[in-house]
């Protein structure tokens, strides 16, 4: 019956900072009663900092936290995210390109305009006929004007963020807002108790620190859940083959060059290239396979798409797959000590959100009950994981490029998980839609980002034209509607850097 008041956190990162921010922010009523959030930093960690783009809910999330969205954009170079430009992943030709936006298709909820466009025999892109935010990001333009509100807009956006700036903004915010109690040192051992519980963290300052939940957001490391706790790791290899990165910084020819409102997105021989741009730099970096490309040819490629002959890229190895387990005992897993897959569709931060707001919403009032809640825990978040890894495999298996072994290797059927095979077959015939499977409490992504990719990438559904009839009349208006709300918000939004620089200046209203 021990009551569960001293959450200790192992880790800092954008996954310490922002798990501490969460759970603080939750239970702020709860101080009084001694409940605690600790966090424990090494002095000797550097962050990793290529996961520069965030989703959409990170809006909700920060302003959860108390966080202010005009203080966000100063002092972490942030921009706005509204979407993903995918280029080359098709036909690897150099027109080939199709936007995953963050707009759900007009009247998503009512009528799936898929069939209807296919009807049109695909006279225009999928995305420009049910959805705005292409066109915006094609012109340059912001999903908001400064007259808004704080995380709010006429398009739905995310961030894109310097992640070595992130982290210490929300420890400021933790420490000075939500009374996070900060050490710095390293753990030298992990004590636990008989029933494998974990008791005590002893420091390097001949120091321990006790406490009822610890949540490990050493990364890679994984010192609390794979060492401490000895959880095996899930390797997906053999369905993600990317399995290294080389990251550099780039910056503008001058000071008021554009600025992306997306993320860029472009496939090369045995991978592909990210582009993120913030207002100071572009982040850079190419995702590949070491099995199907040397690091030789693939810095080459980086630099050629750079347009530079010499870079100094830093080289990052990624261990594609998760935890088994990622709530054992007291201890829990957060961030890369989960898990990390590519950064193809940016959900290493989502997935740190998404698992500090379920522990902070489901905290467990004591011991006796923390068994129950970790494995509602371990359920819902592996069947996240899994989504992802389903989701991203459908980035390569839609594919018509069988100009490389890595492109030739991905669409071989064991490489493919069963599931997204079944869904495969089914959309051959049906398209995804707002009333399938995508849309659980625990869905990650919803079935408007399948039709987004499916489609952009040339996917082949039947259609029954006769089964169209009922809804032709309300599928065209919703067509003519998405035209004039294109005309109308291409005329009326601010350019991106336009707008970042006003915020910056101006600030945005408060809510």
């Amino acid at each position: 019956m021990k009551p569960i008041k001293k959450i200790v956190i192992v880790g800092g990162g954008t996954a310490g900072w922002l798990s501490a921010c969460i759970i603080a922010a939750r239970h702020k009523g709860r101080e009084a009663s001694g409940f605690s959030v600790t966090l424990i930093e090494s002095a000797n960690t550097p962050t990793i900092g290529v996961g520069e783009g965030t989703w959409p809910t990170m809006r909700s999330t920060l302003s959860r936290i108390g966080v202010s969205e005009t203080e966000f954009f100063r002092q972490c170079d942030a921009a706005f995210k509204q979407g993903a430009l995918f280029s080359r992943w098709t036909t690897g030709e150099t027109s080939d390109a199709y936007f995953h936006p963050l707009m759900l298709p007009q009247g998503f909820s009512q009528v799936n305009l898929v069939p209807h466009w296919l009807q049109q025999n695909n006279a225009q892109n999928f995305c420009d006929t049910v959805c705005p935010q292409g066109v915006i990001c094609e012109k340059g333009l912001a999903p908001k004007t400064i007259s808004h509100a704080e995380f709010e807009g006429v398009a739905n956006y995310a961030y894109h963020l310097d992640a070595g700036k992130f982290a210490p903004f929300l420890q400021q915010h933790a420490c000075t807002q939500l009374n996070v109690k900060h050490l710095i040192a390293d753990v030298t051992q992990v004590k636990l108790t008989d029933t494998g519980d974990i008791d005590k963290l002893q420091l390097d300052q001949d120091q321990e620190i006790s406490g009822d939940l610890f949540i490990d957001c050493t990364g890679f490391r994984a010192l609390l859940i794979g060492d401490a706790m000895q959880v095996p790791f899930k390797d997906c290899k053999d369905i993600l083959f990317c399995d290294t990165a080389l990251a550099v910084q780039v910056p503008y020819e001058h000071e008021f060059s554009p600025i992306a409102t997306h993320t860029i997105s472009t496939a090369q021989s045995a991978g592909w290239i990210w582009d993120i741009g913030l207002p100071t730099r572009r982040g850079v970096g190419h995702v590949y396979s070491s099995q199907h490309i040397s690091d030789e040819d693939a810095e080459r490629e980086l630099s050629a798409y750079i347009g530079k002959d010499s870079i100094s890229p830093r080289k990052i190895k990624i261990r594609a797959g998760h935890r088994e387990t990622f709530w054992k005992n007291n201890c829990v897993a957060v961030g890369m000590s989960a898990g990390f897959l590519e950064p193809l569709e940016a959900s290493a931060i989502v997935m740190i959100e998404l698992s500090a707001k379920l522990i902070a919403e489901q905290l467990p009032v004591d011991r006796e009950v923390m068994d129950i809640i970790a494995k509602r825990f371990n359920a819902t978040t592996l069947y996240r994981w899994g989504r992802i890894i389903d989701f991203l495999k459908l980035h390569y298996v839609l594919t018509q490029r069988r100009d490389s072994a890595f492109w030739r290797d991905n669409l071989e059927p064991s490489s493919i998980p069963e599931r997204l095979k079944d869904l495969l077959l089914l959309w051959s015939y049906q398209s995804p839609w707002f009333h399938d499977e995508f849309n659980q409490v625990e869905e990650i992504f919803p079935a408007a980002s399948y039709q987004y990719v499916l489609y952009g990438m040339r996917f082949k559904t039947r259609t029954e034209t006769d089964t169209l009839q009922n809804t032709a009349k309300y599928a065209e208006r919703l067509l003519r509607e998405n035209k004039n709300m294109t005309e109308k918000l291409g005329l009326s939004l601010p350019y991106h850097r336009d707008l970042i620089m006003k915020i910056v200046e101006r600030g945005l209203q408060t809510v």
